[in-house]
Protein backbone atom coordinates (compact mmCIF):
# COMPACT_ATOMS: atom_id res chain seq x y z
CA UNK A 1 0.00 0.00 0.00
CA UNK A 2 1.35 3.77 -0.22
CA UNK A 3 2.63 5.41 2.65
CA UNK A 4 0.69 8.46 4.11
CA UNK A 5 2.83 10.66 2.14
CA UNK A 6 2.30 9.39 -0.96
CA UNK A 7 -1.14 9.59 -0.65
CA UNK A 8 -1.54 13.35 0.24
CA UNK A 9 1.01 14.32 -2.74
CA UNK A 10 -1.22 12.13 -4.93
CA UNK A 11 -4.73 14.16 -3.85
CA UNK A 12 -2.68 17.41 -3.17
CA UNK A 13 -4.38 16.68 0.60
CA UNK A 14 -3.95 20.49 1.41
CA UNK A 15 -5.13 22.12 -1.23
CA UNK A 16 -8.85 21.31 -0.54
CA UNK A 17 -8.40 23.75 1.97
CA UNK A 18 -9.81 25.80 -0.55
CA UNK A 19 -12.55 23.80 -1.14
CA UNK A 20 -15.01 24.22 1.53
CA UNK A 21 -15.42 28.06 0.38
CA UNK A 22 -17.08 27.08 -2.48
CA UNK A 23 -19.68 25.30 -0.79
CA UNK A 24 -19.95 27.93 2.15
CA UNK A 25 -20.40 30.79 -0.35
CA UNK A 26 -22.96 29.41 -2.04
CA UNK A 27 -25.24 28.08 0.73
CA UNK A 28 -24.77 31.53 1.88
CA UNK A 29 -26.05 33.22 -1.61
CA UNK A 30 -28.55 30.80 -1.84
CA UNK A 31 -29.83 31.07 1.56
CA UNK A 32 -28.78 27.55 2.40
CA UNK A 33 -26.12 27.96 4.78
CA UNK A 34 -27.24 25.01 8.01
CA UNK A 35 -26.69 21.59 9.20
CA UNK A 36 -26.41 20.29 5.77
CA UNK A 37 -23.35 22.60 4.61
CA UNK A 38 -20.94 20.45 6.63
CA UNK A 39 -21.52 17.40 5.04
CA UNK A 40 -21.91 19.20 1.61
CA UNK A 41 -18.15 20.71 2.13
CA UNK A 42 -17.09 16.98 2.63
CA UNK A 43 -18.49 15.54 -0.60
CA UNK A 44 -16.70 18.94 -2.27
CA UNK A 45 -13.34 17.58 -0.84
CA UNK A 46 -13.77 14.12 -2.00
CA UNK A 47 -14.95 15.16 -5.57
CA UNK A 48 -11.79 17.61 -5.39
CA UNK A 49 -9.57 14.95 -4.22
CA UNK A 50 -10.83 12.44 -7.18
CA UNK A 51 -9.85 15.09 -9.60
CA UNK A 52 -5.95 15.07 -8.34
CA UNK A 53 -5.86 11.34 -7.97
CA UNK A 54 -7.31 11.14 -11.59
CA UNK A 55 -5.44 13.68 -12.76
CA UNK A 56 -2.08 12.31 -12.08
CA UNK A 57 -3.30 8.71 -13.17
CA UNK A 58 -4.44 10.36 -16.58
CA UNK A 59 -0.88 12.28 -16.77
CA UNK A 60 1.43 9.31 -15.62
CA UNK A 61 3.06 9.13 -19.39
CA UNK A 62 3.84 13.20 -19.14
CA UNK A 63 4.95 13.21 -15.76
CA UNK A 64 7.55 10.49 -16.19
CA UNK A 65 9.30 13.43 -18.28
CA UNK A 66 7.96 16.49 -16.74
CA UNK A 67 7.70 15.46 -13.05
CA UNK A 68 9.38 12.31 -12.13
CA UNK A 69 9.06 13.21 -8.43
CA UNK A 70 5.12 12.70 -8.65
CA UNK A 71 3.87 9.50 -6.62
CA UNK A 72 3.17 7.76 -10.11
CA UNK A 73 6.29 7.99 -11.72
CA UNK A 74 8.35 7.40 -8.68
CA UNK A 75 6.84 3.85 -8.36
CA UNK A 76 5.33 5.22 -4.65
CA UNK A 77 1.91 4.82 -6.08
CA UNK A 78 1.05 2.24 -9.22
CA UNK A 79 -1.61 3.39 -11.83
CA UNK A 80 -3.99 0.84 -10.79
CA UNK A 81 -4.10 2.19 -7.32
CA UNK A 82 -4.30 6.03 -8.06
CA UNK A 83 -7.23 4.98 -10.31
CA UNK A 84 -9.01 2.85 -7.64
CA UNK A 85 -8.42 5.72 -5.52
CA UNK A 86 -9.74 8.43 -7.66
CA UNK A 87 -13.10 6.07 -8.17
CA UNK A 88 -13.53 5.54 -4.63
CA UNK A 89 -13.38 9.08 -3.83
CA UNK A 90 -15.58 10.14 -6.54
CA UNK A 91 -18.35 7.22 -5.35
CA UNK A 92 -17.35 8.69 -2.10
CA UNK A 93 -18.44 12.59 -2.54
CA UNK A 94 -21.58 11.81 -4.25
CA UNK A 95 -22.66 9.18 -1.85
CA UNK A 96 -22.34 11.72 0.68
CA UNK A 97 -23.90 14.67 -1.40
CA UNK A 98 -27.04 12.69 -1.68
CA UNK A 99 -26.72 12.03 2.43
CA UNK A 100 -26.59 15.66 2.73
CA UNK A 101 -28.71 17.31 0.37
CA UNK A 102 -30.76 14.47 -0.75
CA UNK A 103 -32.07 14.85 -4.54
CA UNK A 104 -31.13 18.31 -5.19
CA UNK A 105 -27.68 17.83 -4.05
CA UNK A 106 -27.26 14.91 -5.99
CA UNK A 107 -28.45 16.63 -9.21
CA UNK A 108 -25.63 19.30 -8.78
CA UNK A 109 -22.81 16.10 -7.70
CA UNK A 110 -23.41 14.12 -10.57
CA UNK A 111 -22.55 16.50 -13.45
CA UNK A 112 -19.81 18.02 -11.14
CA UNK A 113 -18.17 14.80 -10.70
CA UNK A 114 -18.64 14.04 -14.80
CA UNK A 115 -17.04 17.58 -15.52
CA UNK A 116 -14.42 16.51 -13.32
CA UNK A 117 -13.47 13.42 -15.23
CA UNK A 118 -13.57 15.31 -17.99
CA UNK A 119 -11.55 17.22 -17.53
CA UNK A 120 -8.54 15.31 -16.49
CA UNK A 121 -9.24 12.68 -19.23
CA UNK A 122 -10.36 14.70 -22.08
CA UNK A 123 -10.45 18.22 -21.53
CA UNK A 124 -7.42 19.58 -19.65
CA UNK A 125 -4.80 19.52 -23.04
CA UNK A 126 -7.46 21.27 -24.88
CA UNK A 127 -8.63 24.68 -25.52
CA UNK A 128 -11.76 23.85 -23.48
CA UNK A 129 -10.16 22.91 -20.77
CA UNK A 130 -9.85 26.20 -18.48
CA UNK A 131 -13.68 26.39 -19.38
CA UNK A 132 -14.38 23.29 -17.93
CA UNK A 133 -12.02 23.63 -14.94
CA UNK A 134 -14.08 26.72 -14.46
CA UNK A 135 -17.07 24.64 -14.49
CA UNK A 136 -16.32 22.14 -11.89
CA UNK A 137 -15.63 24.88 -9.47
CA UNK A 138 -18.86 26.98 -10.32
CA UNK A 139 -20.54 23.73 -10.07
CA UNK A 140 -18.72 23.00 -6.65
CA UNK A 141 -20.97 26.65 -5.10
CA UNK A 142 -23.91 25.58 -6.53
CA UNK A 143 -23.64 22.59 -4.82
CA UNK A 144 -23.35 24.75 -1.39
CA UNK A 145 -26.82 26.21 -2.75
CA UNK A 146 -28.43 22.90 -3.97
CA UNK A 147 -30.68 22.54 -0.41
CA UNK A 148 -32.07 26.42 -1.09
CA UNK A 149 -32.57 28.98 -3.94
CA UNK A 150 -29.83 27.91 -6.67
CA UNK A 151 -30.54 30.21 -8.69
CA UNK A 152 -29.54 32.69 -6.34
CA UNK A 153 -26.33 31.67 -6.01
CA UNK A 154 -25.63 31.84 -9.89
CA UNK A 155 -23.40 35.16 -9.59
CA UNK A 156 -21.05 33.51 -6.76
CA UNK A 157 -20.54 30.23 -8.92
CA UNK A 158 -19.67 32.77 -11.85
CA UNK A 159 -17.23 34.40 -9.98
CA UNK A 160 -15.40 31.86 -8.28
CA UNK A 161 -15.65 30.03 -12.15
CA UNK A 162 -13.89 33.39 -13.73
CA UNK A 163 -11.17 32.74 -11.01
CA UNK A 164 -10.39 29.27 -11.78
CA UNK A 165 -10.52 30.23 -15.69
CA UNK A 166 -6.84 32.60 -14.79
CA UNK A 167 -5.66 29.76 -12.47
CA UNK A 168 -6.37 27.17 -14.94
CA UNK A 169 -4.45 29.45 -17.98
CA UNK A 170 -1.59 30.30 -15.73
CA UNK A 171 -1.17 25.91 -15.08
CA UNK A 172 -1.35 25.47 -18.61
CA UNK A 173 2.05 26.98 -18.69
CA UNK A 174 3.79 25.49 -15.41
CA UNK A 175 6.34 23.45 -16.84
CA UNK A 176 7.21 25.96 -19.80
CA UNK A 177 7.04 28.96 -18.73
CA UNK A 178 4.62 31.51 -20.48
CA UNK A 179 5.29 35.03 -22.21
CA UNK A 180 3.91 38.15 -20.95
CA UNK A 181 0.84 38.77 -21.84
CA UNK A 182 -0.77 35.70 -20.02
CA UNK A 183 -0.36 36.74 -16.53
CA UNK A 184 -1.22 40.23 -17.65
CA UNK A 185 -4.44 39.45 -18.82
CA UNK A 186 -5.04 36.98 -16.53
CA UNK A 187 -4.51 39.72 -13.37
CA UNK A 188 -7.10 41.94 -15.33
CA UNK A 189 -9.36 38.95 -14.39
CA UNK A 190 -8.52 38.65 -11.06
CA UNK A 191 -8.95 42.78 -10.18
CA UNK A 192 -12.73 42.56 -12.29
CA UNK A 193 -13.24 39.52 -10.23
CA UNK A 194 -12.36 41.03 -6.71
CA UNK A 195 -14.24 44.27 -8.26
CA UNK A 196 -17.34 41.39 -8.12
CA UNK A 197 -16.57 40.24 -5.35
CA UNK A 198 -16.85 43.09 -3.35
CA UNK A 199 -18.34 46.20 -4.93
CA UNK A 200 -21.82 45.37 -4.82
CA UNK A 201 -22.37 44.60 -0.75
CA UNK A 202 -20.16 47.99 -0.80
CA UNK A 203 -22.77 50.15 -2.81
CA UNK A 204 -25.66 48.46 -0.75
CA UNK A 205 -24.66 48.36 3.05
CA UNK A 206 -23.46 50.75 5.46
CA UNK A 207 -21.29 50.84 8.37
CA UNK A 208 -18.26 48.42 9.23
CA UNK A 209 -20.43 44.80 8.33
CA UNK A 210 -20.30 46.18 4.81
CA UNK A 211 -16.79 46.76 4.31
CA UNK A 212 -16.26 43.18 5.06
CA UNK A 213 -16.83 42.14 1.32
CA UNK A 214 -14.00 44.72 0.00
CA UNK A 215 -11.93 44.08 2.75
CA UNK A 216 -12.07 40.62 1.77
CA UNK A 217 -11.75 41.12 -1.71
CA UNK A 218 -9.11 43.22 -1.64
CA UNK A 219 -7.13 40.83 0.31
CA UNK A 220 -7.80 38.44 -2.48
CA UNK A 221 -6.78 40.20 -4.97
CA UNK A 222 -3.13 41.84 -3.21
CA UNK A 223 -2.15 38.58 -2.36
CA UNK A 224 -3.28 36.41 -6.26
CA UNK A 225 -2.65 39.60 -7.55
CA UNK A 226 1.42 39.70 -6.40
CA UNK A 227 2.08 36.60 -7.76
CA UNK A 228 0.69 37.30 -11.13
CA UNK A 229 3.01 40.31 -11.39
CA UNK A 230 5.54 38.22 -10.73
CA UNK A 231 4.92 36.11 -13.91
CA UNK A 232 4.50 39.62 -15.56
CA UNK A 233 7.81 40.57 -15.10
CA UNK A 234 9.58 37.21 -15.13
CA UNK A 235 7.64 34.86 -17.09
CA UNK A 236 9.80 31.64 -15.79
CA UNK A 237 8.10 28.03 -15.25
CA UNK A 238 8.91 28.57 -11.91
CA UNK A 239 7.27 31.93 -11.14
CA UNK A 240 4.23 30.71 -12.70
CA UNK A 241 4.13 27.42 -10.42
CA UNK A 242 4.04 29.83 -7.91
CA UNK A 243 1.41 32.10 -9.26
CA UNK A 244 -0.88 29.30 -9.41
CA UNK A 245 -0.29 27.98 -6.02
CA UNK A 246 -1.23 31.55 -5.00
CA UNK A 247 -4.97 31.05 -7.12
CA UNK A 248 -5.33 27.88 -5.39
CA UNK A 249 -4.13 28.60 -1.53
CA UNK A 250 -5.69 32.13 -2.18
CA UNK A 251 -9.19 31.52 -3.61
CA UNK A 252 -10.66 31.75 0.87
CA UNK A 253 -10.71 35.31 0.93
CA UNK A 254 -12.78 35.44 -2.04
CA UNK A 255 -14.91 33.03 -1.15
CA UNK A 256 -15.23 34.37 2.43
CA UNK A 257 -16.17 38.10 0.59
CA UNK A 258 -18.46 35.91 -1.58
CA UNK A 259 -20.44 34.76 1.93
CA UNK A 260 -19.90 38.15 3.42
CA UNK A 261 -21.79 40.06 0.18
CA UNK A 262 -24.63 37.30 0.80
CA UNK A 263 -25.54 38.21 4.63
CA UNK A 264 -23.08 36.18 6.32
CA UNK A 265 -19.73 38.12 7.30
CA UNK A 266 -18.61 36.57 10.47
CA UNK A 267 -18.84 33.27 8.45
CA UNK A 268 -16.70 34.94 5.76
CA UNK A 269 -14.32 36.00 7.63
CA UNK A 270 -14.02 32.83 8.92
CA UNK A 271 -13.13 31.71 5.24
CA UNK A 272 -10.90 33.80 4.76
CA UNK A 273 -8.70 33.01 7.64
CA UNK A 274 -8.45 29.47 6.10
CA UNK A 275 -5.44 31.44 3.70
CA UNK A 276 -2.59 31.35 5.91
CA UNK A 277 -3.06 28.14 6.56
CA UNK A 278 -3.04 26.76 3.10
CA UNK A 279 0.03 28.87 2.58
CA UNK A 280 2.12 27.10 5.29
CA UNK A 281 0.77 23.66 3.77
CA UNK A 282 1.15 24.52 -0.08
CA UNK A 283 5.69 24.67 1.38
CA UNK A 284 5.30 21.26 2.42
CA UNK A 285 2.88 19.60 -0.15
CA UNK A 286 2.84 21.47 -3.71
CA UNK A 287 -0.80 22.30 -4.37
CA UNK A 288 -0.16 22.37 -8.22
Amino acid sequence: MPSLRSLVELVRAPAALSVPGDVVAGGAAGGALGPRTAGLAAASVCLYWSGMAANDWADRELDAVERPERPIPSGRVTPPQALGIAAGLTAAGVALAALAGGRRALAVALPLAGAVWAYDLRAKNTPAGPAVMAACRGLDVLLGASPGRVARALPAALTVAAHTYTVTALSRREVSGADRALPAATLAGTAAVALAAGLPAARNGRGPVAAVPGALAAWYAAGYGAAQARVAADPSAARVRAAVGAGITGLPPLQGALAAAAGAPATGVVVAAIAPLARRLARRVSPT
